[in-house]
């Protein structure tokens, strides 16, 4: 899943020796203070969004890593003429509950750069957009992969506003600078570009929403039977006193795929069977012992 996010420059500043240690670390030929410009960006944050999403926070370190030496460019246009910085560093930062992945760039002073520059400085290009893979998009309701649970986003259940948990940071690609943000202060665009997006997406798209609503539906049911193998696997376990506890065997039953459910309950009963036969509670009588009851007194 790819994801775009828009923030703000947060601060400029001259290299410090550490920094320009970090800066020269990217670099192929070794750079001096007077080369270079330095500034710092907020990237992301686990806050939610204006889409109802949000980066999980225990996300945020795993991904700022993978922002270190990405490089900084203009309106998202991937060619080398269109890069103007790069990364050389990043941490976490935990502010008043918020936590957030800052970020140091630099730029290389002389020709076009200084324009860049004087930009920033102008306060003019502030601005940015980052660009990430996630792996996950999870719904904060029920902890299921978001379009499979029938939640929506920016809903509320049980007084539990929906959004979306991205997790699972797979690449980093790129920070740009932008015109127009789409948040005011870590504010974030997604763009779903070539990645993985979710069927009730989709449909929304296509005009399929009752597709959608029929096949969710059907899928609700199947969900009901297979808690419902799960559950009769549980009781069978139990009642055959293998030493097994309860939360063992529903772990196990949950990890266990429908059609193998079917074949596990089968083989249960059939030893259910073997070990507590079924008898009947009346006992019959010989034969040799029945007498015509109209013929006593």
């Amino acid at each position: 899943m790819k994801i775009q996010k828009e923030t703000k420059v947060a601060s400029t500043g001259n290299a410090t020796a550490a920094q320009l240690e970090a800066i020269n670390a990217q670099a192929k030929a070794e750079l001096t203070a007077e080369q270079v410009y330095v500034f710092s960006v907020r990237l992301c944050d686990d806050q939610i969004d204006r889409d109802m999403e949000r980066f999980d926070t225990a996300a945020l370190p795993i991904l700022a890593k993978l922002f270190v030496g990405k490089t900084g460019i203009v309106d998202h246009k991937w060619s080398t003429s269109g890069q103007v910085a790069r990364i050389f560093e990043t941490q976490v930062v935990c502010e008043d509950g918020v936590s957030y992945i800052k970020a140091w760039a630099y730029i290389r002073r002389g020709g076009n750069a200084e324009e860049i520059i004087a930009d920033i400085e102008a306060g003019i290009k502030k601005e940015i957009s980052v660009g990430c893979a996630m792996g996950r998009a999870v719904c904060s309701v029920c902890g299921s992969e978001y379009g499979a649970c029938g939640h929506q986003k920016g809903e509320h259940y049980d007084g539990m506003l929906c959004c979306v948990i991205l997790g699972e940071p797979m690449d980093a690609y790129e920070f740009s600078f932008v015109a127009v943000p789409a948040q005011r202060e870590a504010g974030v665009i997604k763009g779903l570009g070539g990645g993985n997006r979710c069927l009730k997406e989709l449909a929304d798209e296509f005009g399929a929403q009752g597709e959608y609503r029929a096949l969710f539906a059907q899928a609700q049911l199947g969900r009901q039977y297979e808690k419902q193998l799960q559950d009769e696997v549980v009781r069978l376990v139990l009642a055959l006193d293998m030493g097994i506890e309860e939360p063992v065997a529903r772990t196990i039953a949950k990890k266990v795929g429908a059609e193998e459910l079917l074949h596990l309950k089968a083989a249960l009963e059939k030893r259910v069977g073997e070990y507590y036969p079924v008898q009947t509670q009346l006992f019959g009588r010989s034969h040799e012992n029945d007498v015509e009851s109209g013929f006593l007194i």
